[in-house]
């Protein structure tokens, strides 16, 4: 353990950027809990850990009050302090992919509630969850919003979940910031991750690596510094 080793709470970590940035914040020295809601998925991210001993796997619904309460309870109890939450845990639905489709128009609304409760009401969850622990340590909490949320796209609910993160970032840290938190917004671009689903992945699309540096860099701030927004484009997006 490092003398400036902290405690991250991590939200729908076991895959793509979550899981990233929770190898990388192990591999700094940090502990690291991530929850997710797929037990085989939780479990083949826990064998894979090469500290296990600074890893805590929490099966948990990033939407849901309870569960999210429980993590983070789960998370002081292992570590003894809370230094950092992400909230990262987010995804759009299948029709959000159909060639041609306006998602608004043509979608299928029985897939949005999910999204919407993930991507929106997660993130404020762990806000209400966190922000008591972090405040002990003048700790920071970090969303992971997106381009999309941005930048508008036609008929794109997804877009607008990721808005309402934008908007969310923007109110906590209103709040968060007389409490001694720094928030911060990380709004990256098109990325190769499981995001995806069967499509195929702009070409020009980043790699995960360098949004969980950016994660780490927020991070690693000094004691004073609230640094607000990083946007992550790839070289090749025009929006």
């Amino acid at each position: 353990m490092t003398v400036n080793s902290r405690t991250v709470l991590i939200t729908g970590g076991t895959s793509g950027i979550g899981a990233v940035t929770a190898r990388m914040l192990i591999e700094r020295g940090h502990r690291v809990a991530v929850t997710g809601r797929d037990p085989d998925k939780l479990q083949a991210f826990l064998a894979e850990a090469r500290h296990p001993e600074e890893l805590l796997g929490i099966l948990a619904d990033a939407s849901d009050w309870h569960a999210t309460q429980a993590a983070v309870a789960r998370t002081v109890e292992r570590f003894g302090a809370l230094d950092a939450a992400v909230a990262n845990a987010g995804f759009t639905t299948r029709d959000h992919f159909t060639a041609d489709a306006v998602p608004i128009a043509d979608g299928d609304p029985a897939l949005w509630p999910p999204m919407v409760l993930t991507n929106v009401l997660g993130p404020a969850l762990l806000a209400r969850a966190a922000l008591p622990h972090l405040k002990e340590t003048g700790g920071r909490l970090v969303f992971i919003g997106s381009v999309a949320g941005v930048k508008n796209a036609p008929g794109n609910l997804y877009s607008a979940t990721k808005w309402a993160v934008t908007a969310l970032a923007e109110n906590t840290r209103l709040h968060a910031t007389t409490l001694g938190v720094g928030v911060t917004l990380i709004a990256p671009g098109m990325t190769d991750t499981p995001f995806w689903h069967d499509s195929t992945t702009p070409p020009f699309a980043l790699p995960i690596e360098p949004v969980a540096r950016a994660i780490c860099f927020a991070l690693d701030q000094p004691a004073g510094v609230d640094l607000n927004t990083l946007t992550i484009r790839p070289i090749g997006q025009p929006i």
